[in-house]
């Protein structure tokens, strides 16, 4: 098969889906009786004004533009009419493609610079023309202007030369007519193509350009070249077949095209979600009624339709600021019950058992007022609640109680359980608020109401443990001094109670508090090494009830366990300001990798949410989270250092 015939199949299967689907309207010819269409739709444009259509409307009828009529996928729509002229917010650009090869001489060439003066004549003044010529080369003699002296000037100053490099030229055309409004090419040739450039090239650029094509064909026979047939369809434009003395009315009915146009402007019904869809307008006029219609985009890119409640087999669809507004009166709402149950009311009659827990706690130094009122009954039950619930759990229970002892607070486990659940849920609410409905950022969220209460507690622990243990050797000197002025134990715990520092204040009047309800000295002051965890005190408590069973000076005795402590605590410290920067390394080594992560989420989500979205991001995440963690714990056992 020869290669013209190849372009030629090439050529038509590349135009007849252009043909079908191409979103902007022509004034082609009529397939079947070979007449131009008399009314048609050149043009749609989404704006922020709306639809914007420009009609091309019969020479001879007399439109009635308050008449308009227009429906969008059969709905109708809300629309204006206006003649298209300076004031038309649509572009329109006419690029005059030229062939200047040697194959134009003669007649041809001065019948086609006439037919081009005459176009610039005729045309309307807000109409943008642009020329290029092409022979051996491709020039852009002209960038669209409404300057018609300079596109005169251009049109008469044109030479030929050699070769004819029609389908770069028409390429080298649809980029010059931009991206903007309606764009014309007014090609004007013989057909003869002297490139290597292929037809499926140049029908391709037309179609992705958007741009209508109309071809006048001068070749000597007076027939339609092939080539030039199928780089028309391409653009949804005819080929007009005419001798030099015809090119002068073609070009002149092209220009009054231009001038017939009617703008239309109309709203997208809501009820239309497409982004295209079928555009129908109707005009009244005389002697008939003028319609034209299109299949073409209705909506900018990127834009939908209007949010609107539809009614489903599920139910109303609730929009997303209604549940956002939801949200905000339920997290409102469970922070005014937490309010109200936490907010003490007035004074009951307490039992004799509620009295001594009331007696104990303000001898130990955690209430100031023992006639403190009492909440109402709904905080009641919900303790209640909350105690009933971990009296099956009794581990629970246990370890709540252990940490909020160990915390310094006077919470009661039932308590911490009603508060901790309130903080889970508000948290978890807050997430999905501010995230606007996004999962991942409301279980972040929930995850630290559920451990952020716990990383408090042991917080404070912390914090206890370490101001007893710096404090106890100067508790311990304290207490030596007394028991060598004669005081006796009981009475040298008393001072510290009085002179001491807290943590250890507060915990020494506590264990007077227990011995005069019978518990025995040393078993108090050993709870107080088990609740702080301290080894140090517990050898302080062995050394007293070694003293208490075979005797000694355990005023000396705890002169020497002071200095012990002293010298252990001078070895901690620099054992730690050696570590410092190991420490601060593995802390910055350790969070470096998830703060960037949350920086590229703030700065830059679409970059990185394939992660989260992919099951290949996903085995990443989890492959960098392990070693990550594996990192820290190996750096955190390089830089722990026991004394």
């Amino acid at each position: 098969m020869s290669r013209p015939v190849v372009l030629l199949l090439r050529g038509l299967l590349v135009a007849l889906p252009l043909l079908l689907v191409s979103p902007s309207a022509s004034h082609a010819s009529d397939e079947l009786t070979g007449e131009p269409a008399e009314t048609t739709i050149t043009h749609v444009e989404p704006t922020d004004k709306g639809l914007q259509l420009l009609v091309s409307v019969p020479e001879d009828s007399e439109v009635d533009l308050g008449s308009v009529s227009v429906t969008v996928d059969g709905t109708q729509a809300s629309a204006t009419a206006a003649r298209a002229d300076s004031r038309t917010s649509i572009e329109r650009t006419a690029i005059l493609v030229i062939d200047t090869s040697n194959s134009m001489h003669g007649e041809r060439f001065q019948a086609a610079k006439a037919a081009a003066s005459t176009f610039l004549d005729t045309v309307p003044d807000d109409v943008q023309v642009g020329i290029v010529t092409f022979a051996s080369d491709v020039t852009r003699a002209l960038e669209p202007t409404t300057d018609r002296d300079a596109a005169r000037e251009v049109i008469d100053g044109l030479t030929l030369s050699k070769d004819t490099l029609l389908y770069d030229g028409v390429l080298d055309a649809v980029d010059m007519a931009g991206t903007e409004g309606q764009r014309t090419l007014l090609v004007l040739s013989d057909g003869r193509d002297t490139s290597d450039t292929l037809l499926e090239d140049v029908t391709a650029g037309v179609a992705d350009g958007d741009v209508l094509v109309d071809v006048f064909s001068v070749d000597g026979e007076g027939k339609a070249d092939t080539e030039l047939e199928t780089l028309a369809a391409a653009g949804n434009g005819e080929v007009i077949t005419a001798e030099a003395e015809a090119l002068r009315e073609a070009f002149t009915r092209e220009a009054d095209i231009l001038s017939r146009q009617v703008l239309v402007t109309a709203q997208v019904p809501d009820a239309v979600s497409a982004t295209e869809a079928t555009v129908a307008v109707t005009l009244a006029a005389t002697p008939t009624t003028l319609t034209a219609e299109a299949f073409a985009p209705v909506r900018e890119a990127g834009v939908a339709a209007p949010e609107t409640p539809q009614a489903t087999s599920a139910g109303l669809v609730i929009p997303r600021t209604a549940m956002f507004a939801g949200l905000g009166a339920v997290a409102f709402g469970l922070a005014c019950v937490l309010v109200i149950l936490l907010v003490p009311r007035k004074a009951k009659q307490m039992t004799p058992e509620e009295r001594a827990t009331i007696y104990t706690d303000r001898l130990v130094g955690r209430h100031a007022d023992p006639n403190r009122s009492e909440p109402d009954v709904a905080l009641t039950q919900a303790k209640d609640a909350a105690a009933k619930v971990l009296h099956r759990n009794k581990s629970l229970e246990d370890r709540i109680a252990r940490a909020l002892d160990g915390a310094g607070s006077s919470w009661k486990p039932s308590e911490w359980l009603l508060l901790h659940s309130a903080i889970f849920v508000v948290s978890g609410l807050v997430g999905l608020l501010l995230g606007k409905g996004s999962l991942f950022l409301g279980l972040i969220f929930l995850a630290t109401g559920a451990f952020g209460p716990w990383m408090w507690l042991r917080h404070r622990r912390s914090r206890r443990r370490k101001a007893f243990s710096s404090s106890l050797p100067d508790t311990l000197q304290l207490m030596s001094g007394s028991l060598a002025a004669g005081l006796s134990l009981a009475q040298s715990v008393d001072t510290i109670v009085r002179e001491g520092t807290e943590p250890i204040s507060s915990e020494f009047k506590r264990v007077l508090v227990e011995a005069r309800l019978g518990v025995s000295l040393e078993d108090s002051l050993e709870d107080v090494g088990e609740r702080f965890e301290s080894r140090d005190f517990g050898w302080v408590v062995m050394a007293i009830k070694i003293q208490r069973q075979v005797g000694g000076n355990l005023a000396e005795l705890l002169d020497t366990v002071a200095a012990t402590m002293r010298e252990r605590e001078y070895m901690r410290r620099q054992v730690a300001a050696l570590a410092a920067e190991g420490k601060l390394s593995a802390i910055v080594l350790g969070a470096l990798p998830p703060a960037f992560m949350l920086y590229l989420l703030v700065t830059n989500r679409e970059y990185v949410m394939v992660l989260f979205t992919q099951p290949l991001g996903w085995l990443m995440l989890g492959g960098a989270a392990a070693l990550l963690s594996l990192g820290v714990f190996w750096m955190s056992r390089l830089i722990k250092v026991e004394v």
